[in-house]
């Protein structure tokens, strides 16, 4: 087992990580940028060290910096959280080259399944359903409408590197492809540093539905059960919950299946989601796989009782998967609520800010996972999100009233959030029927999709 882990991110995953490698007994170094000197993680970690100014690239995507502090603090293993590098396959292999170990996949399997053409072809050759799509990159309008117009509207347009909702639009019609494609690629290019794009079939009213995997060295894969993540605005994930109310246990058993077939296809290792669209009639295609911790990986968490993050550490180190597919069971019912700091009548503009007064509440079944505190300030550079809360109970409909009670005894002061708009989606009579579909958002709250 390692005996210094280095945690290469921020935020309320920096300190959740950290909380796991106290359990284990493994020694931990925080890295920090100028902004971030009084952030929590910094404070809990056994070690700190600062790597660069405000800005992300020149502090956590500074690959040079984060690999010179781990090797000066004495640390064995990097754990990259989610965003930032912890998709960058450069990093992995930089890892690998410098005898650090890496706690998520090789950075062959971050690299093929990255590019979602690649990884589409992956799937195409394991048997797992994919949607109509470009079998190889497109870099430009003409050939994307070219290949769009064969396969027929509505389309979807998206980077074929990155995620997290950056470089994407859908399309109705001919007319309006080259502009959506010029902004996307354009967004592509500032965001991933890469021009490529993927044209797919876009699948109108569909669930997003993934499946949590992990996956030991020896190739023993195994799925956790699904999140519903169709909650979303602009692609961005607001809600999570699991287990599905549109999956019975027959297409669980399925999907989960296919999830593992996905994984093997690329070799995976350690924790990843693959992602599913289910249609309408029953019929799920392949997304993608996410090779990383997720943001919402606490709700897996509360319905099977396995720390994720745990495991991916223990796979890291070269320990044999102690579980086997017959040990998962989902238990009752789990649902996450992101708390940004942005406000929902300026088009969700971050509000960076000091907060001056913070009550989180507590009591059976209410999980809180933040960094913030009364007096932080949280700075502009990073992402809003700034409180994940989860709650557990024996019924959707339990956990639901229990997420209302909760969210009532938030209290966030100094800075305005999004926890009315959450509150609101909430009381909605459809999302109570757990009938919601991608578009949930635009259909309901028009004003703010």
């Amino acid at each position: 087992m390692f005996q210094k882990l280095l945690i290469a991110n921020r935020g309320e995953i920096a300190v959740r990580i950290i909380r796991a490698c106290r359990e284990m007994g493994i020694k931990t170094v925080a890295v920090y940028s100028q902004a971030d000197a009084d952030a929590l993680h910094t404070q809990l970690a056994d070690e700190s060290i600062c790597i660069g100014k405000a800005e992300a690239k020149d502090s956590y995507l500074n690959m040079e910096r984060i690999l010179s502090a781990t090797i000066a603090s004495g640390a064995d293993a990097i754990h990259p959280g989610f965003g930032f590098l912890s998709e960058n396959s450069k990093f992995a292999a930089l890892c690998e080259k410098c005898n650090i170990a890496f706690i998520g996949p090789s950075a062959r399997t971050i690299e093929e399944t990255g590019n979602k053409s690649e990884a589409r072809n992956a799937m195409v050759r394991a048997g797992v359903p994919v949607i109509p799509g470009t079998k190889e990159p497109i870099f430009t309008a003409e050939a994307g409408r070219k290949f769009a117009d064969e396969i027929g509207y509505p389309v979807m347009i998206k980077a074929a590197l990155g995620g997290g909702g950056k470089g994407m639009r859908v399309v109705q019609n001919s007319t309006d492809f080259e502009k959506n494609f010029q902004n996307a690629q354009r967004e592509a290019e500032n965001g991933f540093g890469d021009n490529s794009m993927y044209i797919e079939k876009y699948i109108e009213h569909p669930k997003h539905i993934e499946f949590q995997i992990l996956a030991d060295n020896e190739g023993n894969t195994i799925h956790l059960g699904e999140r519903d993540c169709s909650v979303q605005r602009r692609h961005q994930k607001m809600i999570e919950e699991s287990p599905c109310t549109a999956l019975d246990e027959d297409l669980r058993e399925q999907m989960g299946a296919m999830a593992v077939r996905a994984a093997k296809a690329v070799g995976y290792r350690n924790a990843g989601t693959v992602e599913f669209l289910l249609d309408s009639h029953r019929q799920f295609y392949f997304m993608e796989i996410n090779t990383r911790i997720q943001v919402e990986h606490g709700v897996t968490e509360l319905v099977t009782g396995i720390d994720l993050v745990k495991e991916q550490i223990r796979i890291a180190a070269g320990e044999k998967l102690g579980l086997r597919q017959s040990d998962i069971h989902l238990t009752g019912h789990a649902m996450e609520v992101r708390i940004n700091a942005e406000n929902p009548d300026k088009n969700f503009a971050p509000c960076p800010g000091t907060i001056q007064e913070l009550h989180i509440p507590g009591g059976n079944g209410v999980r809180i996972d933040t960094a913030v505190y009364p007096g932080y300030i949280i700075p502009p550079y990073y992402d809003s999100m700034i409180m994940k809360v989860m709650v557990y109970d024996k019924d959707r409909e339990s956990a639901l009233k229990k997420m209302r009670s909760t969210l009532g005894e938030v209290i966030i002061e100094g800075v305005t959030t999004n926890l009315d708009f959450q509150y609101e989606i909430l009381k909605n009579k459809e999302f109570e029927s757990g009938a919601v579909h991608t578009d949930f958002i635009e259909k309901n709250f028009e004003e703010t999709a």
